[in-house]
């Protein structure tokens, strides 16, 4: 899986929603953002939180 930076993961319809709704359209815009902040979300679970992180580590960058 290699996602680029421009675009986010594939993570489901409600974890998409989700982060479109809080204002994050790409990968690029999730690093350093807390994980708990994004876990707050509704429709944000844990598998997304993963998939984020997986493709985050892809590009060197991290959640915070």
């Amino acid at each position: 899986m290699n996602v680029s930076l421009d675009s986010l993961p594939k993570i489901g319809a409600p974890a998409t929603r989700a982060l479109n709704a809080a204002g994050y359209t790409t990968l690029r815009q999730l690093a350093g953002v807390p994980r708990a902040d994004l876990a707050w979300l509704h429709g944000m679970g844990p598998k997304a939180l993963n998939i984020i992180e997986t493709a985050l580590e892809q590009h060197d960058l991290r959640l915070s």
